[in-house]
């Protein structure tokens, strides 16, 4: 008999590493009178992680030891970026997820911002002045990265974005942005509305010129639109395959938005479904499992001048999930449940092992220190940190010229056809 799922608000499970690519204003100097050794950030970050860290015996590392090794090596940092890797290196010595300094040269320092928007209302002034509208918006063309041995490499492309529009592909090696190095920042500040070219090599010996036109990216609503953009129905073999990729869980308008489209929407008819969690962040509320496991009703509408239509309120047609080393913190607790209630099997690569609660602290100089304040464990046991969700089915993908493949995928259709009977 499957379980009901518990209404679970986790909105600080929010880890999932990626380059979204956004622009702020450029780099930041610490100048001689805010050098390193005179910044109170690393007091303050310190004091933060000892203060709020989930285990008081902070896994067992002695901190005031801590302080003593790295904060010399800080006074050494001539930037914010040298600063920053200073206190991550020391962050890592707790060997825990969701606990990481990020700056504004960073995109995920405005992936964090825009998701906790309800709760970052009093931003410090060097946070304010990167968003004089008030609003977590910069110019980007909505594409995920990864250095593979010391090369960029598009990981992902949002759809609906510039860079889908474009025609970027996943496997293209980034090798520049208008003749300059590329950057996740720099290279499209201030170009929102303008052609920018970008030299990529689509496989090891070709190289191409891709025109793209960067737009400003809210980054409150980008992942809900995404989502919305990457809704199709597959027709393959004589059935149709619905297909949705969840970029962020982390807000109810995703999760709602998911249900009425399964419900009533664009994947009502489908024979069957890939959900795909794969990349991107975790967070929100877990309930909508239950519209996967649990048992509901179907509700037939007749009116005197339409058709009859019926919906489910609840998906009793075969699922299929796709999982990777991107599917991180409450991401992984769904893979989980998925897998345990047997609603259908799991395809892709092992999760992250990231999975405890976190919560965004801004210090004064406008960086964001995401600190792990809760550890979680599923029905008071099961703990998935550093251990993470394995498939059902491993497919093994490589992102380096893959020419926009994606073999996970199409192993997740093929399994979704297999199980319709």
């Amino acid at each position: 008999m499957r379980r009901r799922w518990s209404h679970w608000m986790l909105r600080w499970l929010l880890l999932g590493m990626f380059a979204i690519l956004v622009t702020v204003g450029g780099w930041q100097r610490l100048t001689p009178a805010t050098t390193a050794t005179t910044t109170p950030l690393f007091e303050e970050a310190w004091k933060t992680v000892r203060d709020n860290f989930y285990d008081p015996n902070l896994n067992g590392v002695d901190w005031n030891a801590v302080r003593s090794h790295y904060q010399p090596i800080f006074g050494q940092a001539q930037t914010q970026a040298e600063a920053a890797a200073v206190i991550n290196d020391m962050l890592a010595e707790l060997h825990t997820s969701h606990t990481h300094l990020y700056t504004p040269e960073e995109p995920a320092y405005y992936q964090l911002l825009g998701i906790f928007q309800p709760s970052m209302r009093d931003l410090p002034a060097a946070a304010r002045q990167l968003f004089p509208n008030g609003r977590f918006e910069y110019t980007g063309i909505g594409i995920f990265t990864q250095t593979i041995d010391g090369k960029v490499f598009i990981s992902g492309v949002l759809d609906g974005r510039p860079g889908a529009i474009a025609g970027l592909q996943v496997g293209d090696e980034i090798v520049a942005v208008e003749n300059t190095s590329f950057h996740p920042i720099q290279s499209f500040a201030g170009k929102a509305g303008q052609a920018v070219k970008m030299q990529v090599r689509r496989t090891p010996n070709t190289l191409i010129e891709v025109s793209v036109t960067p737009q400003v990216l809210d980054t409150t609503t980008l992942f809900l639109e995404a989502q919305q953009d990457s809704i199709s129905i597959i027709e393959q073999d004589n059935k149709r395959i619905g297909y949705v990729h969840i970029w962020s869980n982390a807000a109810d308008p995703h999760q709602q938005t998911l249900l009425n489209e399964l419900m009533s929407g664009k994947l009502h008819d489908a024979d069957a479904l890939v959900l795909d969690l794969r990349d991107g962040w975790g967070g929100g509320d877990l309930d909508y499992l239950n519209f996967f496991t649990g048992k509901g009703l179907t509700i037939l509408n007749r009116g005197r001048d339409r058709d009859p239509f019926t919906y489910a309120t609840y998906w009793n047609k075969p699922a299929v999930m796709l999982i990777n080393a991107g599917s991180r913190s409450s991401k992984e607790i769904l893979a989980y449940g998925f897998q345990q209630e047997r609603v259908g099997p799991l395809v892709g690569a092992a999760t992250a092992g990231a999975v405890v609660a976190g919560r965004p602290f801004l210090m004064q100089d406008g960086t964001l220190l995401y600190v792990a304040v809760a550890d979680v464990l599923i029905n008071q046991s099961e703990r998935l940190e550093g251990r993470g969700v394995r498939p059902d089915v491993e497919v093994i993908a490589s992102i380096p010229y893959a020419q926009g493949a994606d073999l996970q995928k199409e192993r997740a259709i093929a399994t979704a056809i297999q199980a319709i009977q």
